[in-house]
């Protein structure tokens, strides 16, 4: 066994930085959606099937994370890799002004039709444990945006205007040290609103 290609998720450094030393510790080219990231000739893109080892493996855009966030389609394993678009705890972040949250509702929607039409199953995340219950993964990331979406329209409306205060009305009960990473995904909400007309 070994390493054949190296493909990258997204460009946050927890998941990039190492990417050109692996490469070169294994003779790989790296194959990303940013043009930056990539060690070699091709990108990767929409629709891409990648065929290496005998394993195929489709390239499925999930932007909303961040800009360039890409999941990866294991037809035969009946799952998918999902980078930081599903986590394996917790949630994700849109993590603005890269993340867009209309961007990364059409990936969950996207995410979603992968479990209902092509059958998967499985959840492949960047971070924690693999997630058995994809459909249901899914369906618990839409139903969480829209109720956080719905608290932060509403503490909009109750006079808190600044992403900090939403976030220390909205995340009072989440630990102070992930209130940046919050702060991050208010002001993507706050975007959606406003574009949406609903603030």
């Amino acid at each position: 066994m070994r390493v054949a290609l190296t493909l990258l998720t997204h460009g946050h450094p927890d998941h990039a930085a190492g990417a050109a030393r692996f490469a070169e510790l294994t003779g790989t080219r790296v194959r990303a959606l940013d043009p930056a990231l990539r060690l070699g000739d091709e990108g990767l893109a929409a629709g891409d099937v990648i065929t290496t080892g005998g394993l195929e493996l489709r390239v499925v855009p999930t932007p909303g994370h961040t800009g360039d966030s890409l999941s990866f389609h294991l037809p035969a394993d009946q799952a998918v890799l999902t980078g930081d678009t599903i986590l394996g705890r917790g949630t994700t972040v849109v993590a603005h002004p890269d993340g867009r949250l209309g961007d990364y509702l059409d990936s969950l929607r996207r995410l979603r039709s992968l479990t209902v039409d092509d059958g998967v199953h499985t959840v492949l995340p960047g971070h924690g444990p693999v997630l058995d219950d994809a459909q249901g993964v899914v369906e618990y990331y839409l139903a969480h945006r829209a109720h956080r979406l719905a608290q932060v329209e509403t503490a909009v409306e109750d006079g808190y205007r600044t992403p900090g205060q939403v976030v220390a009305h909205v995340y009072a009960d989440v630990d102070r040290s992930l209130w940046p990473a919050a702060e991050l995904s208010v002001r993507a909400q706050l975007d959606y609103l406003e574009e949406h007309g609903l603030i």
